[in-house]
């Protein structure tokens, strides 16, 4: 696969996402939402860097197992029951991202949402990836 990331100049600086992926590989890769679950069903981690870190890890792990890596993801998208609690810690969520998953960023995005299946779930994320 290869992956170009576009980040324009007239759009506002890219931190920790892309504005644009263009990939080309010839398999995709759906990836279910993953929340912080751990392999009993139960959603482990108090705080939101917690349960992102796990999230995550579960994220990578279901590509990981499709024959994908960080840098094949495309798009991913975070689901967070408060947005305003991951602005603030934005920058500690992206040490995360940047030790699970690189620096090789997706098109992503944020979405506020008033509960997630698990209600001690504090984030969730999908997305796709293209692998060669």
């Amino acid at each position: 696969m290869s992956t170009q990331r576009i980040n324009p100049q007239e759009l506002s600086p890219a931190k920790g996402f892309s504005h644009a992926v263009v990939a080309s590989g010839s398999r995709l890769v759906f990836l279910a939402g993953q929340t912080a679950l751990d392999g009993e069903g139960k959603v482990v981690g108090d705080t939101l860097p917690q349960q992102f870190e796990r999230a995550l890890a579960n994220l990578l792990a279901a590509l990981a197992s499709a024959g994908g890596s960080p840098a094949d993801l495309a798009r991913v998208t975070v689901y967070a029951v408060d947005v305003a609690d991951y602005r603030a810690r934005a920058h500690e969520l992206g040490l995360v991202w940047r030790r699970l998953a690189g620096r090789d960023y997706p098109a992503m995005a944020v979405v506020g949402t008033v509960r997630l299946w698990d209600e001690s779930a504090l984030v969730e994320m999908d997305g796709f990836a293209v692998l060669p």
